[in-house]
């Protein structure tokens, strides 16, 4: 019974940060749709807060047992190779 709950917990735990890194992705795409400049000074401090709080939760999760590091790692990283495809696309 207990490790049900560790079990649902987890699960939630993943879920949660996953919903966050699609809202963070939303952004993202949104940039790439309409090729805005990803060096708006409000875009950066948009994403850039998102991120860094993204990461606080990963942290947060990582702590307390519910993900892995490596799990948590992979989630920011994707949003990271998004971003990198963002600058990239702005560059060209």
């Amino acid at each position: 019974m207990a490790s049900d709950i560790v079990v649902d917990h987890r699960d939630k735990a993943i879920s949660l940060l996953k919903a966050d890194s699609d809202k963070i992705l939303k952004l993202i795409q949104v940039q790439m749709d309409n090729l805005t400049m990803p060096q708006c000074p409000l875009y950066e401090e948009v994403l850039d807060t998102q991120m860094f709080g993204l990461s606080r939760e990963m942290d947060f999760a990582v702590r307390l047992g519910l993900i892995s590091e490596k799990e948590g790692k992979e989630i920011l990283a994707k949003l990271e190779r998004e971003l990198s495809a963002l600058h990239e696309a702005w560059e060209k």
